[in-house]
């Protein structure tokens, strides 16, 4: 393993980089990550956490954790979010021990459940999730995977 997993909240000084690289992976505008970035920052609460997974100062992975991932079910919360790993780095066990961290971290601060929405299949079982229902996005036409972790 030549990366690290780390917590933005422990590592301010990459909020810029890491704002940048959702940003470019994941289209939503660069300043609602920078906004959920600063308030993980002030650690008044739980949620949003960011986290990414580091190779040479070049981020190779990462995900979030906010309140809803855009999608109707606003009592599922808190979701992980924007999991993405480099195209490059794939099958070598990035997002799983993404996936991991966050879930032993959100336990330390006393969250026991976690959500996510996917249109993955078999991937997250992996790694101790469970297929829940089907949740409507925010402005998408089909429904989407939603998936539990429970600790």
């Amino acid at each position: 393993m030549n990366y690290k997993i780390i917590r933005l909240a422990d590592n301010p000084e990459i909020k810029k980089q890491a704002a940048q690289w959702f940003h470019e992976k994941w289209g939503i505008p660069l300043n609602a990550y920078a906004e959920s970035m600063e308030e993980c920052l002030n650690k008044r609460n739980p949620v949003p956490q960011w986290y990414i997974a580091i190779e040479k100062n070049r981020i190779i992975g990462g995900l979030g954790v906010i309140e809803n991932d855009f999608h109707n079910r606003k009592d599922l919360t808190p979701n992980v979010c924007a999991v993405y790993t480099e195209k490059d780095k794939r099958c070598n066990g990035i997002a799983g021990a993404l996936l991991n961290y966050v879930c032993t971290d959100m336990k330390d601060k006393g969250i026991t459940t976690l959500y996510l929405i996917t249109d993955h299949t078999s991937f997250y079982e992996r790694y101790g999730w469970e297929f829940l229902c089907m949740v409507q996005g925010d402005g998408e036409p089909d429904m989407t995977r939603m998936y539990i972790h429970r600790y």
